[in-house]
């Protein structure tokens, strides 16, 4: 995700604090012009009144800049823009309620510069706080337990794929089917960390979409090709090459990740596109390859989900006041995800549902992805220095 979209979900977030916010469109006369510079930064932003305003930010540096209206006491965040090129102009719309503010200025490859403080006088106090910013050093530590989370899954799931190609050497194809989709789902649950594996990804599980030959082209590997051909009646012997292959992958992936880094980004990110992903793709069917088993995916992901939230949570429990109702969602789409097992353990395939069920299941996890969606703002590390 760019780093322009995780900027504006926060304004939705923010709304609690200094109102909402937007940034972009034309600039028309009349209205603030405020200096974003090293060396002026906030100069002519004075006496605003409570209520909506639009602040015309003009980079009069030398270089690329970020400005951000923050609390003067605090640091905390209301409202940003960044890529603010030298000598461009871009209107920033807020509403202000009674309080202290300032313009933060950051320009590329110097110290942030914090403005005079502006008292906003008239209208309510502000009814919640802004979000304190999120450094690279808060996410240091989150990311290192993620990072060894992560490692513990490679371990399991290395001995997991070495299990699958036994049980395709052996011709067993019921013991595959249940060690494939055990490994299948481990790895669904290292959702965050996707970014970090590189190529090994679509070696390990990437689909079909796009290749010459469809699921019949040489490139297509991984559990999916392996569940293409265990649910679709290929003999198992020619699924022996494929299995060893996903495990040798697996094991390559786990000996090389110690050396790899999860980027701090992509924590808070990831808590919303693992869902975001699975909505769109595990419960349309789209990457069910025969094996039925989109609801079982989409439940993994869901774990994974919590896996990250849970290394955020610390940073998260003071910055967003609806973490409760996240985890609420949560707890809740996991119900009614649980509906589509049957009573023996198998899955209902996502096209057999019926519409009601499958649209409490699509309702429950689109809400979920929505609640979700703030985090990769409020985790986003930025600048304070």
């Amino acid at each position: 995700m760019k780093r322009w979209v995780v900027i504006a979900v926060v304004g939705a977030l923010l709304a609690a604090g200094a109102g909402w916010w937007r940034w972009g469109r034309p600039s028309p006369a009349g209205e603030t012009l405020v200096e974003v510079s090293g060396s002026a930064c906030g100069l002519g932003w004075s006496a605003p009144a409570a209520g909506p305003q639009t602040l015309r930010l003009r980079n009069t540096g030398p270089v690329t800049a970020e400005a951000e209206v923050v609390d003067p006491a605090t640091g905390a965040v209301f409202a940003e823009v960044e890529g603010l090129g030298a000598g461009a102009t871009r209107a920033l719309d807020v509403t202000l309620a009674a309080g202290d503010y300032a313009l933060r200025c950051l320009p590329d490859d110097a110290d942030a510069v914090t403005g005079p403080t502006v008292h906003v006088t008239g209208g309510t106090p502000r009814p919640a706080p802004a979000v304190v910013p999120v450094t690279y050093a808060d996410l240091l530590g989150p990311a290192k337990e993620y990072h060894a989370a992560v490692t513990t899954g490679l371990d399991t799931l290395a001995t997991q794929t070495d299990a699958l190609a036994t049980a395709v050497g052996a011709g067993d194809r019921a013991a595959a089917r249940s060690a494939w989709l055990t490994a299948h789902l481990t790895y669904e649950r290292l959702g965050a960390a996707y970014g970090a594996f590189g190529d090994a990804d679509s070696v390990i599980n990437g689909a079909a979409d796009g290749l010459p030959g469809g699921t019949a082209d040489p490139g297509f590997t991984g559990f999916h090709r392996i569940e293409h051909g265990l649910w679709h009646d290929e003999p198992t012997a020619t699924l022996t090459t494929q299995a060893q292959r996903l495990a040798d992958a697996v094991h390559q992936l786990r000996e090389s990740f110690p050396d790899a880094q999860i980027d701090q980004l992509d924590l808070g990110v990831r808590a919303h596109e693992i869902m975001e992903n699975a909505l769109q793709s595990e419960l349309t069917g789209h990457t069910d390859y025969g094996s039925g088993t989109g609801l079982a995916t989409t439940l993994a992901n869901l774990d994974g989900t919590a896996a990250v939230l849970d290394v955020l949570r610390p940073l998260l429990t003071t910055r967003m006041p609806t973490l409760s109702e996240v985890d609420a969602q949560i707890t809740h789409a996991r119900g009614v995800l649980a509906t589509g097992q049957r009573p023996d353990g198998t899955w209902i395939p996502v096209a057999q549902l019926g519409t009601p069920q499958r649209e409490r299941i699509d309702g429950a996890v689109a809400q979920l992805t929505e609640e979700l969606a703030p985090i990769a703002a409020v985790a986003a590390p930025r600048r304070t220095s």
